[in-house]
């Protein structure tokens, strides 16, 4: 249960200071500052929830990492599904927080969504985001298993160097697709919205549970076959 809590917990603060960080700037690209801050507020968070609940629960908060890391052996089924839920709550649960403070508040939502991923950036071309949120969580994943590798020797720096792969494809993906690859994260925000009475978030939702997934999978089969021992000896 504790990992469960930690996953939640993760996921949350990874929500709240993430999207609150694009709600309160926007993520327009020609203003690089509102741009940049929301990469940094997500791959900061990372970092800094990977030295929080990290010992806990490895610190996926995100059902994508939590597939690929079972796919590549190093989780149960029953936890994965632990995992996913208590993910999707602490988005859902981040998202109405943020919710509840914009409103109390009267801020000026940037995002429009509560920080909801979205298809604006590919002119409305579900395929062209799918194939960016496939590619982004790909490479996002990949590093996570690589880093994490019982082979790896990165010491105490695996938290920092996950976090700012998290910029990485951040500073990508923005402009395109609003940056999912981590589905929690994008229920949260779409949920709240439609609450709100704005359906667009949820509609391309399953752009945003699709893509990360399947690049998560993706990763999980390429880095298996790249530690394996027969591919070393080619």
């Amino acid at each position: 249960m504790k990992k469960y809590i930690a996953e939640f917990i993760g996921t949350f603060t990874l929500v709240l200071i993430g999207c609150g960080t694009a709600m309160l700037v926007g993520c327009d690209a020609v203003y690089g500052c509102g741009y940049i801050l929301t990469a940094l507020a997500f791959g900061l968070t990372i970092v800094g929830m990977a030295y929080c609940v990290g010992n806990i629960s490895g610190c996926h908060i995100n059902p994508a990492v939590s597939l690929g890391v079972l796919m590549s052996g190093g989780m149960s089924s029953s936890d994965f599904i632990g995992y996913v839920v208590s993910q999707c709550l602490g988005a859902f649960a981040g998202s109405g927080v943020l919710a509840l403070i914009w409103n109390l508040g009267g801020v000026r939502d940037m995002t429009g969504g509560y920080g909801s991923n979205g298809l604006a950036g590919v002119n409305g071309n579900a395929a062209a985001g799918l194939l960016v949120e496939i590619l982004l969580t790909f490479i996002f994943v990949l590093t996570i298993l690589g880093v994490t590798s019982k082979k790896a020797n990165h010491g105490s720096f695996g938290g920092i160097v996950i976090g700012f792969t998290l910029v990485l494809v951040h500073i990508l993906g923005i402009g395109l697709t609003g940056t999912s690859v981590n589905p929690a994260r994008s229920f949260g925000p779409a949920l709240v919205a439609l609450f709100s009475g704005n359906t667009a978030p949820i509609s391309d939702l399953w752009v945003f549970i699709v893509g990360p997934f399947v690049g998560a999978a993706l990763a999980a089969v390429c880095y298996k076959y790249l530690e394996s021992p027969d591919a070393a000896k080619k």
